[in-house]
């Protein structure tokens, strides 16, 4: 029975190939797209989730309730692990990490570049990554012990063994020696936590000075609970806890009669488990990804999929007129209602299974475009989970069901004398095809207009003044290799004299992300004249103003011609100086209330704000430090307009000979500020993308119920046009439903896409506002796919002879 229904399966298809034809490509390319969509969410659920026992890691985080806005942070000050040893001993493993920069690494005379972590022994208790070589419990334990990954092994000492090998690591020149201890296996790409190499925290930058600053914003700390402790428990424990060590904070909040929040707390330390740290860009400075971007996703798969189904069903129901006397006569033979039930199921269960084997195919095609246009990191070896398999699996019996079931039991309730006389009952089918064009219509118009707005937010971000001039600045990474200071020195001298470079300067802040794509935030806080205030901190070189042609509103700019610029002077911005309550604060000593120790630095100048990181982060006052001590990280160069490429070449040139041991990394500084829009940019892209294929999907199944339409109303059509109706009146007779159609989806679809883009558009602080001309441009379009799509077969069915259509009767 089986190899008899596969058989007439096979023959109907190749009878029908242009319908099966549709049929598979509208499967093939949401199968493909939702796979791929369906991939990046699970990637991202699944973060960190690779962990042994990751249901008992959690990340500490401070909260604040400030009467202004309550505050929450994951950067702990360095002393508190070493507290919560000490008060709390019947926790499992807690552990510091702290990642920086990349750093200088050098093995027997040969450099190179590694992401180095700073944290504790216990870490290697805390989390699972894989130990390839050493010993867990000892790899840590000594503080000139370093940990490395297998990437970096095979880096630097290829296939010897680096256990027991030396390694010298530091930044700025400043290089210490370590002991390789142990091979970690490489981070997957859904880990928090990225590292080359593992080294204790006792070996950071200023660690003897921050050990015992509790209020000193650092690392990130995890603990790990007995099993036996639950998070509530322990959160509860803690409150004592902060307020035992955050005494000056306490103050500071009880001077600003702040109130507990509903868990009656002003300030305390809680926990966040490890599942969440990817999701909470609050805690973690804007690092992650929103959960709300997943759900997106997952969204946009099954918009998609039930897009491809619902056209499915309406393809299915349209070709049922030319199946219907099929149908009748096997029944008039005595065939069961669940045997033909069976063979038409089955027809529609084998085309969405070559549709599925199409969409994998496809998927295997089209997986690096995917990757290299939106910046993704998926492999199809992510699909091979269990999970995701039975994800998969569940998709697919779920499609099979939607798409082929109901056509085909909606078949088989056919009155067989009613069939072979030629007549179709279209009542309630009727409305369940117009409620699925509704459906198509919602989906695609909200889809649509989400994209629009992307767009429109996206390019508004990018025409934002940034508060200096972009245009004609090449940005430079320093790298780890040299010292910056010297390396700027040395540009100087040999570029002194050439006419197509403007000016020079340094800082230790890039403006965008280059082509070393680090970004990096050093903020301090202090207390003027009882007010908190929290400040972005940049150290520049001389000339960094002019090169960026940012002119001072009061004041004046470093200058060679003050020694003392170099020692405790600054330059703020006017946001800062609206903070300090001042209208013209030169000449005002800037720190705490506190200090007594004379060493306030003091405002030689106010300029315009400009934006040091991207608009879509938190926009804070900045200020600008000259200092001979603090390292360089970036070099700004500003050439003459006609010159750009030739500029570019000579830099590279000049480079090699100042830095060669280090390599150039040069690009346009207006590049760089695009790249800050990189993921708001990959998000309008998938949008564009899901609503461009909603569109298509959805014009295919509007184009199979204008054909059923067309076949039901032929004789009527004949009848019209006999009694002399005009080719344009039928037209609109036949159209104007789906027009109604349309105009009901897209009324449904306005008031999600507005309260929705809101939510998102939500998080910036410079926004658009949504305009309703928007959704007026997208229900005319609506109305004109509409009209394109139906007029086909509506000005077919009207220039048809009346005679060919009335023939039968």
């Amino acid at each position: 029975m089986f190899h008899n229904f596969l058989k007439i399966a096979c023959r109907t298809l190749w009878r029908s190939r242009g319908y099966a034809a549709i049929h598979m490509l509208g499967l093939a390319v949401a199968f493909c797209i939702s796979l791929f969509l369906t991939l990046i969410a699970y990637q991202q659920l699944t973060f960190d989730s690779f962990h042994a026992d990751s249901d008992r890691i959690y990340q500490t985080y401070l909260f604040a309730n400030d009467p202004e806005k309550p505050l929450r942070t994951g950067a702990m000050p360095m002393p508190v692990v070493p507290a919560l040893k000490a008060d709390f001993p019947e926790a499992e493993a807690v552990t510091r990490v702290m990642t920086g920069r990349k750093s200088l690494v050098e093995s027997e005379g040969t450099y190179y570049e590694k992401l180095i972590n700073y944290t504790d022994a216990d870490f290697l208790n805390v989390f699972s990554f894989p130990l390839r070589a050493g010993h867990r419990a000892s790899a840590l334990r000594d503080p000139g012990s370093v940990v490395i990954s297998e990437n970096m092994a095979q880096d630097v000492f290829g296939t010897a063994n680096p256990i027991g090998k030396r390694l010298r690591l530091g930044q700025d020149g400043q290089l210490t020696d370590f002991t390789v201890t142990g091979v970690l296996a490489d981070a997957p790409t859904n880990s928090t936590i990225q590292y080359d190499a593992l080294v204790r925290i006792e070996r950071s930058p200023n660690y003897a000075a921050r050990l015992n600053n509790w209020n000193d914003g650092g690392p990130m700390v995890f603990v790990k609970l007995p099993a036996h402790v639950d998070k509530a428990s322990f959160e509860a424990r803690l409150k004592p806890f902060s307020l035992k060590y955050f005494t000056t904070r306490l103050d500071d909040l009880i001077q600003k009669k702040a109130q507990p929040d509903d868990r009656g707390d002003k300030l305390a330390i809680r926990l966040q488990p490890l599942r969440d740290v990817h999701f909470n860009r609050e805690i973690n400075d804007g690092k992650g990804t929103p959960i709300a971007i997943v759900y997106v996703l997952l969204g946009l798969a099954f918009f998609i999929l039930l897009i491809a189904c619902i056209n499915f069903i309406n393809l299915s129901i349209a070709r049922s007129v030319t199946r219907a006397r099929e149908v009748g006569v096997r029944k008039s033979l005595g065939a069961p209602s669940r045997s033909l039930f069976a063979q038409l199921w089955g027809e529609s269960a084998l085309l969405c299974g070559l549709g599925f084997v199409a969409g994998l195919t496809l998927a295997v095609i089209l997986l690096p475009t995917f990757n290299a246009t939106f910046g993704a990191h998926l492999t199809l070896a992510q699909a091979y989970q269990p999970g995701f398999i039975g994800l998969i699996l569940a998709l697919f019996l779920l499609v099979t069901l939607m798409a082929g079931g109901y056509p085909a039991w909606q078949m088989t309730r056919l009155q067989t004398v009613q069939v072979l006389k030629g007549n179709l009952a279209t009542g309630r089918p009727s409305r369940l095809r117009n409620a699925l064009l509704i459906t198509q219509f919602t989906l695609s118009c909200l889809l649509t207009c989400c994209t629009l707005i992307a767009f429109e937010q996206v390019d508004f971000l990018r025409q934002m003044p940034l508060g200096f001039d972009k245009e004609q600045v090449i940005s430079i990474p320093v790298g780890t290799q040299v010292d910056g200071r010297q390396v700027l020195g040395r540009l100087r001298q040999v570029l002194a004299h050439d006419p197509t470079i403007l000016s020079l300067t340094g800082a230790s802040v890039n403006l965008g992300k280059g082509k070393d794509r680090v970004t990096s935030r050093t903020t301090f806080g202090f207390t003027s004249n009882g007010k908190d205030i929290v400040s972005d901190v940049l150290f520049v070189d001389y000339d960094y103003l002019q090169t960026l042609r940012i002119k001072p509103t009061a004041g004046r700019d470093f200058s060679r011609t003050f020694a003392t610029d170099s020692a405790n002077r600054v330059v703020i911005t006017e946001s800062m100086a609206r903070l300090l309550g001042k209208p013209n604060p030169v000449g005002m000593l800037l720190g705490d209330d506190a200090d007594t120790t004379g060493n306030k630095a003091q405002i030689i100048g106010v300029v315009p704000d400009f934006q040091l990181y991207s608009v879509a982060d938190e926009t804070r006052p900045i200020t600008l430090y000259l200092s001979n001590s603090q390292p360089l990280h970036y070099i700004f160069v500003r050439v003459l307009p006609q010159h750009l490429p030739v500029a570019m070449d000579k830099l590279k040139a000049t480079w090699a000979t100042v830095a060669p041991q280090s390599p150039f990394m040069g690009s346009f500084l207006d590049e760089n500020v695009d790249a800050w829009y990189q993921n708001e940019t990959v998000f309008s892209q998938v949008l564009s993308l899901a609503s461009g294929i909603a569109v298509v999907l959805s014009c295919i199944g509007l184009f199979a119920i204008a054909l059923l339409t067309v076949e039901q109303r032929t004789k009527e059509i004949g009848i019209r046009k006999v009694m002399g109706a005009t080719v344009p009146g039928i037209v609109l007779l036949l159209s104007r439903h789906f027009i109604r159609l349309a105009l009901m989806g897209l009324c449904l679809a306005v008031p999600i896409a507005w309260f929705g883009m809101h939510q998102w558009l939500d998080k910036y602080a410079y926004r658009i506002e949504i305009s309703p001309w928007l959704f007026v441009t997208v229900g005319m379009g609506a109305l004109l796919i509409t009209l394109v799509t139906v007029s086909y077969q509506s000005i077919r069915a009207a220039l048809m002879n009346p005679a060919k259509s009335l023939k039968t009767e």
